[in-house]
């Protein structure tokens, strides 16, 4: 079934469209609080878990953050591919930078620079990250899921990757888990973002249907995930719950999609869930997802 073509959108960040901001001294300054005040206001899922790293890694997580929601918006952001091509480039060179102790004055480069000198993390995994946003701007549709399962796995599972690298947490269990995360949140992050991409009047049975089985297959990558966990009774190691914190927004999405059957253009999507944040912390205590 996973083979057949699916009506679909290249995948984004939340439906956001952040258009390219103005990099002022205040934002080079303060590098940091440019970061968190960025996810704060377009990212708020995101905001909400980063509240869950110790201390030492917040700031980390944030220009990790910061990064992501960066490329992951760039389609949107250009009106020419030339220019989306342009924007990566200057981030696939801003890693080389970083990596070589000549971070470019941007203040997400300038974060991401301590981020990495403070965790050794991987430049494999920030290219990855930037060759599938690349490869979304040449190919703005996935045909089948698993085009879009495999740009998941190069996008938010990689994310995940560096989060478990920032903490450094080494383990096979808590990758694998991560993959099926990932994947689970870019296809409910899909869902939620077509109504962006399309109108009332492509509202048909064929694509009720295709959001049935996204949400089939990210409910299924989700469960996966947790199947990870069951020689502990579903709980996930202590230090690794902040990473795996970002799948009770999932559940979250896919509950609401359910109790509306599967209607994407429901205002419920696209209202803040009041309940999330304490969902959030629940989670974290009880160390389930």
């Amino acid at each position: 079934m996973t083979s057949q073509p699916v009506w679909t959108l290249g995948l984004s960040l939340c439906g956001s469209i952040i258009t390219p901001a103005l990099r002022s001294e205040a934002g080079i300054s303060n590098p940091a609080d440019y970061c968190k005040d960025l996810v704060r206001k377009h990212d708020y899922e995101g905001y909400l878990t980063s509240q869950l790293y110790p201390k030492r890694f917040q700031g980390g997580y944030l220009a990790l953050r910061a990064f992501y929601i960066e490329l992951a918006t760039v389609r949107e952001a250009v009106s020419q591919t030339t220019l989306g091509q342009a924007r990566l480039m200057f981030w696939r060179d801003a890693m080389k930078d970083i990596y070589n102790d000549k971070p470019p004055r941007h203040p997400i480069a300038l974060a991401m620079y301590e981020a990495t000198r403070d965790n050794h993390l991987s430049l494999y995994h920030f290219n990855r990250i930037i060759e599938a946003r690349e490869q979304e701007l040449h190919n703005q549709t996935h045909l089948t899921l698993e085009s879009m399962t495999s740009h998941a796995e190069s996008t938010s599972s990689t994310f995940l990757y560096l989060l478990l690298e920032m903490l450094k947490l080494p383990s096979s269990t808590l990758a694998h888990a991560a993959s099926h995360l990932g994947v689970a949140q870019s296809l409910t992050t899909l869902i939620r973002a077509l109504p962006f991409h399309a109108t009332r009047g492509n509202q048909s049975h064929g694509l009720e249907d295709a959001v049935f089985e996204l949400a089939t297959v990210a409910n299924d990558h989700l469960l996966t995930a947790r199947d990870m966990f069951k020689e502990s009774g579903g709980r996930v190691p202590p230090d690794a719950m902040p990473v795996f914190s970002a799948a009770i927004p999932v559940v979250s999405i896919l509950s609401t999609l359910e109790s509306v059957n599967f209607n994407v253009f429901n205002p419920s999507l696209q209202i803040r869930d009041w309940r999330l944040a304490w969902q959030v912390w629940r989670s974290y205590y009880k160390r389930t997802f």
